[in-house]
């Protein structure tokens, strides 16, 4: 049988009942737009968490308080309220670790901020001027925080652009106005830059003040919440992290690591681990999406059925003039593998559109590759073959007498 006289039988076989065709092809678009619109969520979210990571500074390892659970661990208990590392730490770490390109220890908490009847609740970040280099931060109007602002703990701030939005109004000019931080005014000398981002860690939705008002009139002790340390390079990163930990479990008078009152995270293994909770997500997305495709191929499989059931007699007649098994059976394969591949390209292109759509309006960004739609539609087309075979050799198998005799 030739090719042409496939695709012909094909065709005039599938538009014999144009409805229930549709409805075949509606299960393997929506399957396939499916697998593509949450691969393309995962993956965007993989990105986006990619992006936040890096935009927390670069070479960066992070000394946080807290003991230890367990060697190699990230969670520590504690961490947020032990209080274990001291600006004198930081300053040994710049003075006695080599290859530390900048330092920056941290006093941070959650405070009511108000400003011309307006009020949110906001980070609190008490640093020093290194900051801006440790974290990426750029300054978008006035001036960061100063060598001269810490020693005289001034009450000044530099607040984000969300802060700004919130207190001020959108396109307002923050620099000079007087803000309220637990009820002590405080002079904005500076704004920074958007970076992105959401939630309780966006960089945005922070105020920044020297650290010594922050010690002096907030947290009310010498403690630092954090200590953050940009290595020279990202080949030194583990290094600098070893000998850190090595100079404060010294300072500290610790000889057991596992008892530590400090943890350290590298940026390399936040990003490794924020990248492989992405990686699970996207698969988690994808399977669950690929059940719709296994429900359209079956509704394959139903309608294959149902033609060999109602064209029974059809087959006889041309098994009885000459027709082969491969030819019977290439017949209904190819109606099966037609239908898979018309619900592939419509399903493709619904998947790729609704992703853009998604992304567009600013709901979740996405991002569609070549091999997510290559899988999806190989996946559709070998759902199309195998739920299609057994339909096409059991139309093969009828015998012609019998079939000739059905009614």
């Amino acid at each position: 049988m030739k090719l042409y006289d496939i695709l012909e039988e094909t065709y005039f076989a599938l538009s014999a009942n144009k409805g229930r065709s549709a409805l075949t092809i509606l299960g393997i678009v929506i399957g396939i737009s499916s697998v593509i619109a949450m691969l393309a969520i995962g993956q965007g979210a993989q990105s986006s968490i990619n992006s936040s990571v890096q935009a927390i500074g670069s070479n960066l390892i992070i000394i946080m308080p807290g003991a230890q659970r367990g060697p190699g661990m990230f969670v520590s208990g504690g961490r947020g309220t032990a209080k274990s590392l001291t600006l004198d730490d930081a300053s040994a770490i710049a003075a006695e670790v080599s290859n530390v390109k900048a330092i920056a220890p941290e006093v941070s908490g959650r405070y009511q901020v108000t400003a011309k009847g307006q009020n949110t609740n906001t980070q609190i970040i008490g640093t020093v001027p290194a900051y801006t280099g440790v974290r990426n931060v750029t300054i978008d109007s006035g001036s960061f925080i100063t060598d001269q602002n810490n020693q005289s703990s001034a009450k000044v701030a530099v607040i984000g652009p969300t802060v700004r939005d919130d207190l001020f109004g959108t396109g307002a000019d923050p620099v000079g106005q007087m803000i309220k931080i637990n009820k002590m005014e405080f002079k904005i000398v500076g704004m920074t830059k958007t970076k992105g981002g959401s939630g309780m860690g966006s960089q945005d939705d922070m105020i920044f003040i020297p650290i010594s008002t922050a010690q002096k009139y907030l947290s009310g002790n010498e403690y630092v919440s954090t200590i953050s340390v940009t290595a020279a390079s990202s080949e030194t990163s583990k290094t600098v992290q070893a000998d850190v930990t090595q100079l404060l479990l010294s300072r500290h008078h610790i000889s057991d690591p596992t008892l530590a009152d400090f943890s350290t995270l590298n940026q390399a293994d936040i990003a490794a681990t924020a990248s492989n909770i992405a990686q699970i997500f996207t698969i988690l997305l994808g399977s669950v999406a690929g059940i719709s495709l296994v429900v359209g191929g079956i509704g394959i499989m139903n309608m294959m059925l149902t033609n060999v059931t109602e064209r029974t007699r059809e087959i006889g007649l041309r098994k009885a003039i000459g027709a082969k098994r491969g030819d019977i059976s290439s017949q209904f394969l190819s109606e099966a593998v037609a239908l898979t591949f018309a619900g592939g390209i419509i399903g493709v292109a619904l998947g790729w559109s609704v992703s853009y759509g998604i992304n567009y309006f600013g709901l979740i960004q996405t991002s569609v590759s070549l091999f997510s739609i290559l899988l999806a539609f190989g996946v559709a087309a070998a759902i199309g073959i195998v739920f299609g075979y057994y339909p096409a050799y059991r139309a093969a198998r009828l015998n012609p007498i019998e079939a000739l005799r059905f009614e």
